[in-house]
This record gives structure tokens, C-alpha cells and sequence, in this order.
């Protein structure tokens, strides 16, 4: 099936002229007031007592839609919450809220779908559908920091880790860090961009003004075994990625994470860590060791935890930084690698989602936006 046309901008897509032209014949302060609600209080236009009653009349009529919300679910930890889009055109995505004893962080979805084809990954297996708008990201975030004000919390990150690629949608994506740094009021060093490796995608971030995070998914430091995990990798191998992280780490200073996921008998082996050792060192780089989760195409399972204990030692005794990160909402399939938009909701009004990929649907509880 080829990718879906991309959809006209919707709502949080415009910017602030964009928004201004759309209430011609307003007061002027509407705009402001409009925006304010919008970023600043993360609310949505039927949902702003203080504008009149015939305006959000208007602004719902005239405004595209951006996501239809689908359903939620909790994990059994009771702090990783799943959210089922619907998107414009078709097609679904998740994000993930996850909520920690000192922070919440979110995962957002860039694209429904990827065309990394990745084969240990849930949506590089269900295959690439379109890009979202900025638009579609930003609206996942605002969900996120609803929620966590539930909690009377703040929403201290946002990871760019979920659904696609988000260097292979650079344009949309940046605007949408743009936005949320800018209108949201989260800092850039709590937004995280990940990548399997897209080399000019890296490039162009190095040249950005905002000082954000990058995480490369390494999974293998050898370009053979690279190129069968992570197939991206035959357009840009090892040498070219590591020069362009080293570009990146000199024009930003920040700190880089390589993203690890441990499979059995498969990337965790002594000479494994030998190599990751190797390239995380002098770039001082932070590995993520993450026990790779199951998901229905791939049949190897992760690394048991003795051995990924021993592969962290191994990485610590080679002078790399090295942690083992909590699997979170494995239950509720929203752990890395697992996203593939396959739940079902249990909203009588909206009827059954069918699942998306080939994994066991999920049920999903609607709630109100």
C-alpha cells in the first residue's frame, strides 16, 4: 500500500498570523487569548470559557481536525499511560505518558508508521503510512501536559522515541520543537530527539539554534551486524554516523546517548561490548542498555537479566557510560520498540479500532479531552 497524501494543516499547525487571518473580524486580543489557551494552558477551543460561545462555534467549524483521541490505558504499574490516535486521512498512532517519583516524560509518535524497517521493532514491521504535521506532534505533547496536570505535576521531558523516524520528517518535527520550546515553555534540553542514523538529518541539527538531546539506536557497532539489524545503515555506515554524532557533540556540547537494545545471543556478546566501548568512549557518549522487548515479527527474544548486568559491567569496565533502563508498560505493549498502534477501543459511541499490526489488541478505555 503506498503512503497516504499528507493532509492540509490543521489547527496547531498555524502560526500566529496563520491563526490571526482565521479570526478576522475579532478583537485583536482573541488571538492572544486564543494562543494562550492553546500552548500556555494546553487547552483545546471548546474548552475556553473565556472566549465566546459562537467563536468556538466558528473555530470548530473552520479549524481542521487534528487527532481524534481513541482511548486510553494504564499499565499494572499504574504510571505508564498509552493514548490510540486517530489521525486525518486515516491511519493511527500512540504516544506514551510515563510517570517517574520526581518527573513525567513523554514519547511522541512522528510519523505513523516507519520505513526504517527495522525488524525487531513493532512499527518498523508494520511499515511506513505518512508523516504527521507539527502540528499532530504538538497535540500529543498538550495531551501529556494535560494529564500530568491531573497529578498537579509538570511535564519535566519529551522524547521524540515513539512512532517513525523524526529525522526523516525534519521539517515537521523541528517546528514542532520550535513550538514547544518556544509557546509550551519546555526547554530544549528537555526534548530528546532519537535516530537509527540519519546522517544529514544529525547534520542539520547541528546547525540548529536550540541545544536539544540526541539519541542514536546503535543495536550493533560493526557495520556488518549494523546492516542486518538496522538496514539504514548500508546508506550510512558507522564511520559517517560517528563523525556526524562528533560534529554534533562539538557544536552543542551535550551529552549523547547510544541506545542499546540487548538480544539474545545476537548483539551481547564480550566482543559486543568491545566495539560499543570503542565508539562510546571518545565521545563520551551514555549507552542505554535496554533488554530487548518482544514484539510478534521477531522471534528472538532479549537478553536474560543476568546477562545484561554483565554486559553493563563489561561496558563500565571499558570506560563507558553505561545504565540498564526500566522497561516500562511492557503489559500494555507501549515499551520500546513495541508501538504499532495495535489496540482496540472499548468507546461504545466510536465502535471496535481494529488493530493496526500484527499484535494482540489492547483494550482501551475512552476519556473525555
Amino acid at each position: 500500500m503506498p503512503p497516504r497524501p499528507e493532509p492540509p494543516p490543521g489547527l496547531y499547525d498555524l502560526d500566529h498570523d496563520a491563526l490571526a487571518a482565521l479570526l478576522e473580524g475579532e478583537p485583536g486580543y482573541r488571538v492572544s487569548q486564543l494562543w494562550q489557551g492553546l500552548y500556555a494552558q494546553a487547552r483545546r477551543p471548546d474548552e475556553m470559557t473565556n472566549l465566546p460561545k459562537a467563536l468556538r462555534a466558528r473555530l470548530a467549524e473552520a479549524a481542521r481536525p487534528g487527532l481524534g483521541p481513541l482511548g486510553e490505558v494504564l499499565a499494572d504499574d499504574g504510571e505508564t499511560i498509552k493514548a490510540l490516535w486517530g489521525i486525518e486521512g486515516g491511519g493511527r498512532i500512540e504516544s506514551v505518558l510515563m510517570h517517574y517519583p520526581r518527573r513525567s516524560t513523554v514519547c511522541v509518535s512522528t510519523q505513523a508508521g516507519c520505513a526504517m524497517a527495522c525488524g525487531f521493532c513493532a512499527t518498523g514491521q508494520a511499515g511506513f503510512d505518512r508523516h504527521l504535521r507539527s502540528g499532530e506532534i504538538v497535540e500529543q505533547v498538550l495531551w501529556a501536559v494535560g494529564r500530568t496536570k491531573e497529578r498537579d505535576r509538570r511535564l519535566g521531558n519529551v522524547v521524540f522515541m515513539g512512532m517513525g523516524e523524526p529525522l526523516a520528517n525534519y521539517d515537521r518535527v523541528w517546528a514542532a520543537v520550535e513550538r514547544l520550546h518556544t509557546d509550551v515553555g519546555i526547554s530544549a534540553r528537555h526534548l530528546t530527539l532519537s535516530t537509527v542514523g540519519i546522517v544529514p538529518g544529525i547534520n542539520r541539527l547541528a546547525a540548529e539554534a536550540l541545544p536539544v538531546n540526541l539519541a542514536v539506536s546503535l543495536h550493533a557497532a560493526n557495520d556488518a551486524l549494523r546492516d542486518e539489524l538496522v538496514p539504514i545503515n548500508r546508506r550510512y555506515p558507522l564511520d559517517a554516523l560517528v563523525a556526524a554524532c562528533r560534529a554534533y557533540l562539538t557544536a552543542k556540547g551535550r551529552r549523547l546517548s547510544f541506545e542499546w537494545a540487548l538480544i539474545d545471543g545476537v548483539n551481547d556478546r564480550d566482543s559486543d561490548a568491545a566495539e560499543l566501548a570503542a565508539i562510546a568512549r571518545p565521545l563520551r557518549a551514555h549507552v542505554n542498555l535496554i533488554p530487548l522487548n518482544p514484539t510478534p515479527g521477531y522471534p528472538t527474544r532479549g537478553t536474560p537479566p543476568g546477562r545484561v548486568a554483565r554486559f553493563r559491567d563489561r561496558l563500565e569496565a571499558l570506560g563507558a557510560n553505561a545504565t540498564v533502563r526500566r522497561n516500562r508498560g511492557t503489559d500494555i505493549a507501549a515499551a520500546c520498540g513495541q508501538l504499532a498502534a495495535a489496540c482496540t477501543s472499548v468507546d461504545a459511541a466510536a465502535g471496535p479500532v481494529e488493530p493496526a499490526g500484527a499484535a494482540a489488541p489492547i483494550a482501551l478505555r475512552a476519556r473525555p479531552r
